[in-house]
This record gives C-alpha cells, structure tokens and sequence, in this order.
C-alpha cells in the first residue's frame, strides 16, 4: 500500500499510575491527557515534554491552554475530535470548516502550533458501541479532510482515525490469519482508500496486556520484549513478543484486503527497542511509537477501570514514578516550577473510632468527589488499614477542593494536619502518596474553584472503589 499506517499499541501493565507519546527518528512522542481536576499548567507541561524528548504528542480535544503552550515549541502535535462532535461534524461541511478555522487554522497562524494530523473520533467502532457512530465516522472524515484543503492545510494536516484493535480478528489465532470484522469490512475499505487518496494515516489502537490481565494463564513473558517467551511460529516466522504479533495481524488484514514494575519493564524495553531501530518480522522499517500516556488524570472516567486515571509515566504532578532511560544515558526528567497548596492535609482525628456509623457514609461521600482508585486492591494504596484508608479518602476530597474551609468536615471524624501521614515502611516511605494538590491559583489568573457538594448529596452517594489498579502504556506506530 501507498499510504501510511499510524498503529497504536495499548498495553496494560499491573502498577499505579501518561499524556500519549511518540518514540522513533525524532525521539519520543505521547498522549497529552487533560481530565484533571488540578492539572499541571500546560507552560510547565510542555517544559517537561521537552526536558524528556519527547518532540511529538498527541491531544484528544482541541485544548486552548494546551495547544497556546505548544505554540513554537518544536513539538509535533496531533488534535484530536471526540467521538461526541461527529454528528455534527458529518452532517455539514460548513461544521467542519468552523472547527478547522478555529481549532486548527488559528492556532497555526497566530501560535506556530505545528499541527501534523487531525484524529477523527476515538475508537469509533469499537464493538462495545454498538453502531452509534457507524453512520458519522467517515463523512465526519471526509467533511474534515475537505474543510483543511479549503483552509489551504491538505498537504501540511493529515487526517486519520484511531480505531480499536478490535476491527480485525484471526480465526486461526495466527498473525497471518488477520483480516478485518465482517460487519465493517467494507466500510473500513472506503475508509482505508479514501486515506490513501488524501495521504492521510490509519490509526489502530491495540490493547494486547490486556490479555495478561484477564487471562491467568497468558504467558507473561510474552508481553515484554526479552525474547524469552515461547515462540508462536506461523509458517516461516516466530514471534515472541506480543507486540509484533498484534501489528502484524494488522497488516496480515490490511494485505488481505488490497491494501511488578511491568509498567518501567516495558517501557524500558520498548525505548531500548525503538532506540535500536527495530521493527517487526513483516515490517522492517523502524516504527514511530507513542507512548500512552504521560501523566496522570484523576478526573478521567473509571467506566473501563481504575486504571484509566493512571496510564502516566509521571504522576499528576509531573513528579517521575519509576526510573527510566530514554536513551545516551539520559534519564527522566521532572517538571519544574510547579507550586502547591499549603502543606497540610485532612486525616481521620485520632480522636474518632473505626467503628463510628457515620464513617463509611463519609468515606463513601469523600471518594464520589475525588479520586479514590489508589485505594482498590493490588493498587499502591491498598495495603491500608481502616483508620489510614479513610484518611486517605478523607485528604484527597480536601486536595481536590483546593483545601477550602469545610471541606474537611466529616461528621467530626476529621481533622487538619501539618504531620505528612504518607505512610513509612522500614524508614522509607512508601508508594501510597498522601497528596497535596498543585495550587492553580498560583499559576492562572482567574479559575474558579471545585464547589463544595451540597451537604444532602451525603445520604445519597453510593461510590464504591473498583477493584484493581493498572497502569496503561500507549505505542502507536508510523509504518512508512
């Protein structure tokens, strides 16, 4: 085939935890990720891309403060369209050259945002989704791809749409038996050539770690990229990382039809491997990847899972959560210049006893306003007892309402503390952070502060910490 090819691997990976990024010839790249309740400031986000290498990132939403940060920073960058804009999108042209005059144009010619692609929707076929946006997905495409030639961008913005992995399938449970869902082949074939018309890519998003988390008996080893695992031989190649056989059944299908730490273990892995040029038995050709994510976002939805508020390589603060070389002996890097609330934090008074009626209501209300998911099972906060487990719930309700006053009053449960009670382990403290949220007010002008609940959502709240904890690794991959 002609045309390019943007694969995105998703891999998941037992841990706690990226913005999504892209690792190949330029350096790395990754997925910006902006569902926080105390972001870091795009300024210092962009900073920390930067001080890490990475020279490409993706957004899923046309972000103002994100994109004006980007502007001449060098960073390659890739807008994304939610899946909720496609009705309007593909029911006229004149929708879509609104959205590309604002959200595209503008931004490259006031801001020197060098915006290469415009990603139409996310994982719009996905089979959980039924046939929702079936019918919107590629005119929405085709009406983008027409409002960026009118803006006179066609050359320099491609298009593309990152779908689930899930639009192809073996029947033999081979790499080369690849071929795509009966019920969309033929409209992922209109969608493919009308890409290769346009010079535009395909984005595929494959989530193979997955596999490792639900299936006890899936081999471990085959998620990383140690050659250790055994083989799985198709005819003349021998695949031993789970990696190269998703991609390939990808292209299989595209060919049939014309055209722990696991989380530091794999990332490093795939540095190591990209770094080195590789790319896999049916496609030499070095891959561009984009790691996904890069921090933290506690207020993304946990509908998937918990894991969904923890792909990041860093955490919500730009602080690093595991060493990593990313090459000539670098290391992470942190953000700098972030500033935070008062140090102090909200804990169950020592006076207050466990068994108090009132403490898991007050616990569950904590945990339906903030992001409680550090808390289930496995998770680095999971080892707590009951009395430190409702101080967490506790502070992080506190943090996230910006430590205003009477957001710690559980019922004379709580009280204010200026003592860290991050928990210590032999004199080291532990991976369960108690955190102080990032001061946005010492960084924006003008942002208006979480409001407090209404005290008779009390009664009401019913949150219940999922199970489990995991941490997402985001690859895509540029074939040429």
């Amino acid at each position: 085939m002609g045309f390019r090819f943007l694969l995105f691997l998703l891999l998941c990976v037992t841990s706690e935890g990226v913005v999504r990024g892209v690792l190949g010839a330029g350096g790395l790249a990754c997925n910006w990720g902006t569902r926080s309740t105390h972001p870091l400031p795009p300024k210092i986000v962009v900073k920390l891309l930067k001080d890490n290498g990475f020279s490409k990132v993706k957004l899923f939403e046309a972000d103002a403060g994100a994109l004006q940060a980007l502007g001449r920073s060098g960073i390659q960058v890739m807008v994304g369209i939610p899946n909720d804009l496609l009705a309007p999108l593909a029911s006229s042209v004149t929708v879509a050259e609104k959205w590309v005059s604002q959200n595209v144009s503008s931004y490259i010619s006031k801001n020197g945002v060098d915006i290469r692609y415009v990603a139409v929707g996310n994982e719009p076929f996905l089979t959980a989704y039924k046939d929702t946006f079936l019918q919107t997905t590629f005119p929405a495409l085709q009406n983008i791809q027409a409002a960026l030639i009118k803006a006179g961008l066609g050359r320099q913005v491609k298009v593309t749409i990152p779908i689930n992995a899930d639009v192809y399938q073996t029947d033999s449970g081979l790499p080369s038996g690849g071929d795509f869902r009966s019920d969309i082949r033929t409209l992922m074939m209109s969608i493919m050539k009308f890409l290769s018309d346009n010079n535009g890519v395909l984005t595929i998003n494959i989530y193979p770690f997955l596999s490792l988390q639900a299936d006890p008996d899936f081999p471990k080893e085959y998620a990383f990229f140690n050659n250790t695992a055994k083989p799985v031989v198709d005819g003349s190649i021998s695949y031993t990382n789970v990696l190269d056989a998703n991609f390939d059944t990808c292209i299989a299908a595209l060919e049939k039809n014309g055209f722990s730490h696991y989380a530091r273990r794999f990332n490093q892995g795939l540095v190591n491997r990209i770094l080195a040029g590789q790319g896999t038995p049916k496609r030499s050709t070095a891959p561009e990847i984009y790691i996904f994510a890069l921090i933290d976002e506690d207020a993304k939805s946990v509908l998937p899972g918990n894991f969904e508020r923890h792909w990041g390589m860093f955490n919500y603060d730009g602080s690093i959560k595991y060493p990593l070389d990313i090459g000539s002996g670098k290391s992470l890097v942190p953000a700098k210049g972030v500033r935070y609330l008062a140090r102090q934090w909200c804990v169950m008074s020592p006076d207050a006893s466990t068994s108090d009626p009132n403490l898991a209501q007050s616990v569950n209300y904590a945990c339906t306003y903030a992001d409680c998911t550090s808390l289930g099972y496995g998770s680095s906060c999971g080892m707590l007892d009951a009395k430190s487990n409702a101080s967490y719930a506790f502070n992080m309700y506190f943090q996230t309402m910006d430590q205003r006053k009477g957001a710690c009053n559980f019922s004379g449960l709580s009280v204010t503390t200026n003592v860290d009670p991050t928990p210590t382990q032999n004199g080291q403290r532990s991976s369960c952070r108690f955190e102080i949220m990032i001061d946005l007010r010492k960084h924006e002008p003008a942002r208006r502060s979480p409001a407090l609940p209404a005290a008779g959502l009390r009664e009401q709240s019913s949150y219940k910490v999922m199970m489990g904890l995991l941490v997402l690794v985001l690859v895509s991959t540029l074939i040429v």
